[in-house]
């Protein structure tokens, strides 16, 4: 871990700074502009190598989603003056396109680049995203209206995607394995639901996911959290595992014992010490590994790196020794591997065992996890 503690050591003081100077000074204006069609509206789903929009992708509905979050949340944290016209027009564009537009309730999985429908899954992980954009926008304003749509799209995952074995099916039409990334995503969503209305419901929902982790998400033995599971939860062996979900799970149980004051210390300190099991030479998480702590796949993308430097925010926010450090040693890291792209405001996605990216274009999903690492950062590190 020698490059590791180098990159520490380097720079690390006034990196949380740095960061939001790069969301705001490039970022922000590049995924604004280059990556808003102004054309047939909506966000790009990515850009070229060369930083050009890239028109003809498809247009997921949970990449909408995301760029709406990020400008709303810029917006609530006063970094970008435009952030809230920003969010505002991409949810209308996607309440107008993507919202039932086959006459069947629930948000498509893609769009066409002209604003058709491209694939009419009713995909839950996208939903989960649906509802964190809209919390997100409904605590700018408290709008009635996007109070109305979050409340539409829990009674279509109530009414059309709830697990009779508990959380909530992979989307419209059932699919297997079932997986805990959707059910993480909810998870986040109904925490950020409580924050925007503080209605005590999003408390109990969030709780559901709260008790389906202890259940059957997390195995208390081997201290990992599985990827794949039966129709009942059950595990299927052999265990994939990736740690930059352990790594995610430590700062949502974080956020849900804030609002709810339920303790979730133990297990945050066993994911975050399994996560670290799956570090390569230069100190990032690797994409996959199994239950036994081995590696899967070496390869390491972006979003993991941002997963880890939110954990250690989460035990520095609880006061956990020489977390703050590892915080932001895990963001230097971020920055010079993952951002340090010859497009301003642009990012490189994932990289082999030997530092070659493995991803020619620049992807708009991976902008909320760095906003949402650079924000959390700044509350509880700056």
């Amino acid at each position: 871990m020698a490059e590791a503690e180098s990159f520490a050591a380097d720079g690390a003081a006034d990196v949380v700074a740095r960061l939001k100077g790069r969301i705001i000074d490039h970022a922000l204006p590049l995924w604004s502009t280059t990556g808003w069609d102004s054309t047939a509206g909506g966000f790009v789903d990515r850009l070229h190598q060369d930083g050009t929009a890239d028109h003809a992708a498809p247009r997921r509905t949970m990449v909408q989603a995301r760029q709406i979050y990020c400008y709303a949340k810029a917006a609530q944290l006063g970094w970008y003056p435009d952030g809230r016209a920003v969010a505002l027009k991409g949810l209308e564009f996607l309440l107008a396109k993507a919202k039932a537009p086959d006459g069947r309730p629930g948000f498509v999985f893609s769009l066409t680049p002209e604003g058709g429908v491209h694939d009419p899954l009713r995909d839950t992980y996208g939903h989960a995203f649906m509802l964190l954009a809209l919390a997100t926008v409904y605590s700018l304003d408290r709008d009635a209206q996007v109070r109305a749509e979050i409340d539409a799209l829990l009674s279509f995952l109530d009414s059309q995607l709830r697990s009779p074995h508990g959380g909530f099916q992979e989307g419209l039409p059932p699919s297997m394995p079932r997986r805990q990334n959707p059910q993480m995503h909810l998870f986040e969503a109904m925490i950020a639901c409580f924050d925007a209305t503080h209605d005590l419901s999003f408390q109990n929902r969030a709780g559901d996911f709260f008790a389906l982790f202890l259940a059957n998400l997390y195995d208390k033995q081997t201290r990992v959290l599985g990827e794949y599971f039966e129709e009942d939860w059950s595990k299927i062996p052999p265990v994939s595992v990736e740690p930059g979900h352990l790594a995610e799970w430590v700062w949502l149980l974080k956020g849900f014992e804030r609002i709810t004051g339920c303790p979730t210390g133990r297990p945050r300190g066993e994911l975050l010490a399994s996560a670290l099991r799956y570090r390569d030479a230069t100190g990032c998480l690797i994409d996959e590994g199994d239950a036994e702590g081995n590696i899967r796949r070496h390869s390491r993308r972006l979003w993991p790196q941002s997963e880890l430097a939110k954990a250690w925010i989460a035990q520095a926010e609880s006061g956990e020794a020489g977390a703050a450090d590892e915080a932001r040693a895990a963001l230097v890291l971020l920055e010079r591997h993952y951002l340090s792209h010859p497009v301003a405001g642009g990012w490189y996605d994932q990289f082999d065992r030997d530092g070659a990216s493995l991803v020619a274009t620049i992807p708009a999903s991976s902008f909320y996890h760095v906003l949402c690492a650079v924000t959390e950062a700044e509350q509880v590190l700056a």
